[in-house]
């Protein structure tokens, strides 16, 4: 080959041509790399109510690596959603040294769990960490059942509105049963879905009946068990403090 001067010439041109790209590389990361495009400054917007800058400092002190060019965008966006409150984040270069950052906060529905790391839960069923002094309805259920709970609170909330009333804690039990607890402080157990019967039903039969049964009661209603094909039992305060003295008490009828 060696004799052949055309073979040669273009080794020898790919040969300059690989040494070229391989140096043209080689400055590019040296450049890409320089302090000079470290970045600068990082600007966070969104209509943020409970991110707190320090909250954002102690998520980024240390871990932001990397230049304009290399920072790693998926990396950084973690950071700023393992930040409570924060729901998602959004990330752009800004040339010639910045980050812009817009964030969207979590908007808590209600309360999760019994325990006293009670967690926040939005609307989609996502539980999340923070703290909140609103007054809250508290849900719980088996693990894994965020979502469909916070969908069935909003029904429950939904269909008792009319009455002036919501429930203050929505509980799925380890047999799929559904218990709530009023706003007026009363018990009301719905129980478990079925093909012919679904817990929304119940509840709707009950807020249509309401208004011509217990809400002309004089004694306040302590619990009621939708639990009954054609109506629910209802027992007062009353006869739930009778029921303690002197054993289990009936309940009434509607």
């Amino acid at each position: 080959m060696w004799d052949n001067p055309r073979a040669a010439n273009a080794v020898a041109a790919a040969l300059a041509a690989i040494a070229l790209a391989l140096i043209a590389y080689a400055g590019g990361r040296v450049l890409v790399e320089s302090p000079v495009f470290l970045l600068k400054t990082i600007v966070v917007g969104g209509d943020l109510d409970r991110v707190e800058r320090r909250d954002i400092v102690n998520a980024l002190q240390g871990r932001l690596r990397g230049t304009f060019f290399t920072v790693d965008l998926e990396s950084v966006r973690g950071l700023f959603e393992g930040i409570p409150w924060v729901r998602r984040a959004e990330l752009r270069r800004r040339w010639p040294d910045c980050l812009e950052v817009r964030i969207e906060e979590q908007v808590p529905l209600a309360r999760w769990g019994q325990r006293r790391d009670t967690q926040l839960v939005n609307a989609d069923g996502q539980l999340f960490r923070g703290q909140s002094d609103a007054a809250l309805a508290l849900l719980a259920g088996p693990a894994g059942s965020e979502g469909e709970v916070a969908r069935r609170y909003v029904a429950f909330r939904d269909a008792l509105a009319p009455l002036g009333l919501e429930p203050t804690q929505v509980m799925l039990s380890s047999r799929l049963a559904w218990q709530l607890r009023l706003s007026n402080g009363t018990t009301v157990q719905l129980g478990r879905d079925s093909d012919r019967d679904r817990v929304e039903d119940r509840l709707a039969r009950f807020v249509a009946a309401f208004p011509q049964t217990l809400a002309k009661s004089r004694q306040r209603v302590d619990y009621v068990d939708l639990r009954y094909p054609n109506g629910f039992a209802a027992r007062t305060a009353e006869r739930a403090a009778e029921a303690q003295r002197s054993g289990p008490g009936a309940h009434k009828r509607v």
